[in-house]
């Protein structure tokens, strides 16, 4: 492993991760770690997409969320816990994660017989806590994100002499991830580009050092959310620096700071970083759920996303690999997704109008729209908002389209027929006023 030497770090120490002294990882770490955890590593299929011809471009999808715990994360998780000294092992490991890496170290600590503490921030999803308990984990839920999490994780080690191991940026973990790199180009060995999440950075590290030692002409691209976009920033200041995090779909990718480790590794030898926004991250989700049946968490679906987005025009016609690390999504968390997914592909739909309180009045709106063949998801009522005429009553209705151009069909009908309404964000008033039907642009 190669090593930089960079600016005085004021964090809490890591041997493994120190500011001072970077290491970069190579594609003989990579190699070593996919012989040394193969037998309790699920080789996981990299299949051609069906979303291939709508989007202009062979999409194959390396479903690593179909490992044991649901996500890459054992990969790196298994080789840092082998390569453990034998009184590390005996005192045991301590990480700080929003949930994959957690599962994944309680997982493997288990079947390896070492000790485990993982410390969760509370927005950390409640099934990934479950998952980490029923691994015989001991969990501590703390701080309100990655940042507390990790702090207190480092206060305990030092407390209780216990090992702490970075989930995304200790060069044994980055080694580890690297095997799913190696995996995709014996899948598919005239691949083009891959598309890798990145949070902390350690999975594009590993990936990109596996595949660019072996096919540099492939593309690696990074993908994260524009909520917490920390590699980004640390591109644009040639230095890890911390970003603000925003409750993001993407939850798995919430790093604030990326990785000192990963940094090194990746800045040489990325060729192009994107962010896509929560929209498109939940238009993916719903995307690979309709097309492909695959549930995958947000932060597995950023690939996807980018080319849903239509942020990689340059591979149209090119062999992508989008990266699906990960599926442990919160089914509450599900739900919401595909309601955002649908309402962003304007197949969710929602508007309100003013109708006649008379009898029959609500009918006749529910009998123009039945007549489009549009379905009425809810309908609520609302009469002591409405202004102006007492025999009104307001109507929200909440209803599903087949997609835009029906959506529009939809917006024409209610406007020709009512003269009060406010559709996807336009407001109609009563004709003669201001902002009276006719003087609306459609």
């Amino acid at each position: 492993m190669e090593r930089y030497k960079c600016e005085p770090s004021t964090i809490e120490f890591d041997p493994m991760c120190d500011k001072e002294n970077p290491q970069r990882i190579s594609f003989e770490d990579v190699s070593a770690a996919a012989f040394r955890i193969q037998s309790e590593i699920v080789k996981t299929p990299c299949v051609k997409s069906h979303m291939s011809t709508v989007f202009g471009m062979e999409i194959y999808l390396k479903n690593d969320f179909l490992q044991h715990t649901g996500s890459f994360k054992e990969r790196g998780a298994r080789n840092a816990l082998l390569l453990l000294p034998v009184e590390a092992k005996t005192s045991g490991v301590i990480s700080a994660s929003l949930g994959n890496h957690s599962q994944a170290l309680s997982y493997h600590a288990n079947k390896l017989n070492i000790p485990t503490t993982v410390v969760m921030p509370n927005v950390a999803p409640i099934m990934k806590i479950q998952k980490c308990q029923s691994y015989g984990a001991n969990v501590i839920v703390y701080g309100h994100d990655m940042k507390e999490a990790k702090y207190h994780a480092m206060m305990l080690a030092k407390e209780k002499n216990l090992t702490y191991i970075n989930g995304y940026d200790h060069p044994h973990i980055m080694a580890g991830q690297g095997t799913v790199g190696l995996e995709i180009l014996e899948q598919v060995p005239d691949v083009d580009a891959v598309l890798v999440p990145v949070g902390g950075g350690g999975l594009l590290a590993g990936v990109a050092t596996a595949i660019k030692h072996l096919k540099p002409h492939v593309l690696i691209y990074g993908v994260e959310t524009e909520k917490c976009p920390s590699m980004k920033h640390a591109m644009e200041e040639d230095e890890p620096v911390s970003v603000d995090i925003r409750s993001t779909l993407a939850d798995g990718l919430a790093v604030p700071t990326v990785g000192y480790n990963a940094f090194v590794t990746v800045k040489p030898i990325v060729d192009k970083l994107i962010t896509v926004n929560e929209d498109w991250i939940a238009r993916a989700i719903l995307r690979l759920v309709e097309q492909e049946k695959y549930v995958v968490e947000g932060g597995g679906a950023v690939g996807v996303a980018a080319i849903v987005a239509g942020l990689v025009p340059e591979l149209a016609g090119k062999k992508v690999v989008c990266i699906l690390s990960g599926g442990n999504i919160d089914t509450t968390i599900l739900g919401r997704c595909l309601e955002r997914g649908l309402a962003a592909e304007q197949r969710l739909v929602k508007f309100k109008v003013t109708v006649s309180d008379r009898p029959g009045g609500i009918a006749e709106l529910c009998k123009l729209i039945a007549s489009l063949g549009v379905s009425i998801k809810d309908i609520i009522q609302e009469r002591a908002w409405v202004h102006g005429d007492i025999f009104s009553v307001r109507v929200k209705v909440v209803c599903e389209t087949r997609g835009p151009e029906h959506m529009n069909e939809l917006r024409v009908m209610i406007a020709q027929a009512y003269r009060e309404w406010d559709f996807a964000g336009e407001h109609v008033g009563r004709r003669g006023s201001t902002d009276s039907l006719d003087d609306v642009s459609h």
